[in-house]
């Protein structure tokens, strides 16, 4: 085999004049292979011949098998051999380690297809490490990320706790800063989001009603794909990609090699860079601004609704006399949540009591701790309650005797007295 070094020295002596014989007695190569070598545009790489395997017959089941079931050849080999199969095992591992890597890639491959305008943006959270605070506490920093999927405008903020309420604050800046927001947003499996596969955390979901955009996120385990998988149009956009590129884009283009006083600073730097650099430059993938694929977007108008009113809900049992305990005092809610988690906050000068998506009770706070604050309506609907609620019936038994007693006749007993 004919080695590329050798293939360009060859091709180097003849450049510099040498003759064919010349090139042949340097080189040790035969006359007719300068020749070939010097007829040739480039290189021809060595192919090793091709020899039938004992598996040939064999390989489309046992590709169909690993695809469906990632079985080991441990596995596939008495499947196979009750086919027919003679070969060793080590022919068979070698197979089935061949098509690992086929396996990996296609797990890899991303379909990218374009959403219609105002439809669909994706949001994420990325670590930034761990900084010295004002005081010189130690503190991580986090930079949440969204990015609308028509224009590719992008939105970052930089926080030092993911709470709940600083997502829903996140939000609500980012949809000032856009402008409005799209129909649907996709997010990672965050607990702020889901709080599990089958259920999502109550207090975003009611946020997102508020809005009117839907809540998508990615499949467990399958962060290219969202729910219901490639052939799913529920969303025109299918795959996870963007917002990780925009992770990536804001910690390469934006954070390496600056340096920032503080969170303030951080943030003052972030909003410049947004407005002069990473909306206004022209996308890769689009080939136009960000800034000016905005005005297409069509989003729904900041000023269509009130402002979202943040409310940090907790978890609290109510008891069975419709009260439930919050900040040192009790409030009163429908009887027929006694005994049940519901969930209870503060909303600027409002008590606001939920259960589950709805908002089951609210009420003044209580003027001093201790006090208790009650809705008559409720008190009137649990009086009704304790008034019709019937007494269990008392216990009821019956013995019957199946066979007959003799009884004694009333002059048997006087002459016993006698």
């Amino acid at each position: 085999m004919l080695k590329l070094e050798e293939w360009m020295d060859i091709r180097t002596l003849h450049r510099e004049g040498h003759s064919i014989k010349e090139i042949a007695r340097q080189t040790g190569r035969s006359r007719n292979t300068v020749r070939r070598i010097l007829r040739e545009t480039g290189p021809t790489g060595f192919s090793k011949p091709e020899r039938d395997s004992c598996l040939d017959n064999f390989k489309p089941y046992l590709k169909e098998r690993f695809e469906s079931c990632g079985l080991s050849a441990v596995r596939l080999l008495p499947e196979i051999q009750a086919m027919g199969y003679v070969g060793s095992i080590a022919t068979l591992r070698r197979y089935v380690h061949a098509l690992r890597p086929e396996q990996e890639r296609i797990k890899k491959l991303t379909v990218r297809f374009e959403t219609a305008p105002g439809k669909h943006a994706q949001a994420d959270w990325a670590y930034c490490g761990r900084f010295p605070d004002a005081a010189g506490r130690i503190v991580p920093v986090y930079a949440f990320v969204i990015v609308l999927s028509f224009s590719r405008l992008l939105y970052v903020e930089f926080t030092s706790l993911m709470y709940l309420p600083v997502l829903i604050r996140c939000h609500m800046n980012a949809f000032e800063f856009f402008g409005g927001w799209p129909l649907e947003i996709l997010y990672d499996n965050m607990k702020q989001v889901r709080l599990s596969q089958q259920e999502l955390n109550p207090l975003f979901a009611d946020f997102a009603n508020h809005y009117g955009f839907a809540i998508k996120t990615h499949r467990i385990r399958r962060p290219r794909t969202k729910p219901g998988g490639p052939t799913d149009r529920s969303s025109s956009v299918g795959w996870k990609g963007k917002v990780e590129r925009m992770v990536q884009y804001v910690k390469n283009a934006f954070l390496n090699g600056r340096v920032f006083s503080d969170f303030a600073d951080l943030s003052a730097q972030a909003q410049h860079w947004l407005a002069h650099t990473a909306n206004t430059r022209i996308h890769a993938t689009t080939g136009q601004r960000p800034v000016d694929l905005r005005l297409r977007e069509g989003l729904t108008a900041l000023n269509s609704i009130v402002a979202y009113k943040l409310v940090e809900l907790v978890s609290r049992k109510a008891g069975y006399d419709g009260f439930v305990r919050f900040a040192r005092s009790r409030y009163s809610l429908p009887p027929e949540y006694a005994g049940q988690n519901v969930l209870i906050g503060q909303r600027e000068n409002e008590i606001v009591i939920r259960a589950k998506d709805m908002i089951i009770a609210e009420h003044a706070p209580a003027q001093k701790a201790g006090a208790s604050v009650a809705d008559p309506a409720h008190i009137e609907a649990l009086w009704k309650l304790s008034l019709n609620n019937t007494q269990a019936p008392p216990p009821r038994w019956q013995l019957n005797f199946h066979q007959q007693v003799e009884a004694a006749s009333l002059a048997a007993y006087q002459e016993a007295v006698q």
